[in-house]
């Protein structure tokens, strides 16, 4: 039994998940699918802040909405009997947008060349034919908070409050030490790669309605402090 509420409710949803998930594969053992087919498995977020578990993305900083790892750093299974072995671990950062051209390749279809296709096959990395990593580079953005990742090098931004932070995510993955005050050299880099990848982009055809302060370490049940930091979310 479990006496929290808010946990005992999202332990039944995790579960009814699990269930949910369980049986796809077992129907499609069951009609003899499962050795040729390519199930994927991910999250398109993190936890949400507003559910009242505070500890939901640990060791990660941020919720859904944020773009600290515990905002966008989700689960990504791939499960294909016949052509990845059980077991695998690709542990470099891969991105949704790879499951359009991952699938596609796995269906032996083409994607588009009249425009450009972000995602990359990560097949091959899967299944070990492939070396290196599939992004060097990978960028969010929303709004007025915007991330990227370079090389293992992580920058968020949010405007407002005109703050960056800067991280190693090798050394430091769960974003506990800041180094944009300590590490001008890789900071300027970064804005810089951001800078570019946002010129690149379409601006947005409607400006957004709302902008709400998101505590980054604190979830709604807890009570705020002067000294808590915060992005912003443009909705």
């Amino acid at each position: 039994h479990i006496e929290n509420h808010r946990e005992r409710v999202y332990a039944a949803m995790i579960r009814a998940l699990d269930r949910g998930v369980g049986q796809v594969l077992e129907a499609l053992k069951a009609n003899g699918l499962e050795d040729n087919t390519l199930v994927l498995f991910t999250s398109d977020n993190g936890g949400a802040g507003y559910i009242g578990l505070p500890d939901i993305n640990s060791p990660f900083r941020g919720w859904k909405i944020t773009l600290f790892e515990g905002g966008i750093h989700v689960p990504y299974f791939a499960k294909w009997p016949a052509r990845i072995a059980a077991g695998t671990v690709f542990s470099a950062p891969v991105h949704h947008f790879d499951l359009y051209t991952t699938a596609a390749a796995a269906a032996g279809a083409s994607v588009p060349s009249d425009r450009v296709i972000d995602g990359v096959d990560l097949l091959p990395f899967a299944t070990g034919t492939a070396q290196g990593v599939p992004h060097r580079a990978l960028f969010w953005r929303s709004g007025a908070s915007q991330s990227a990742l370079v090389d293992g090098w992580k920058l968020n931004v949010s405007n407002p409050p005109g703050r960056a932070w800067l991280f190693d995510l090798e050394q430091d993955p769960a974003e506990q030490h800041d180094l944009s005050t300590t590490r001008p050299d890789k900071l300027a880099e970064l804005e810089a790669a951001l800078a570019e990848h946002n010129a690149a982009q379409a601006a947005p055809l409607w400006p957004s309605q709302a902008m709400a302060p998101i505590n980054i370490d604190k979830d709604l049940s807890q009570p705020d402090a002067p000294d808590d930091e915060y992005i912003y979310w443009s909705n």
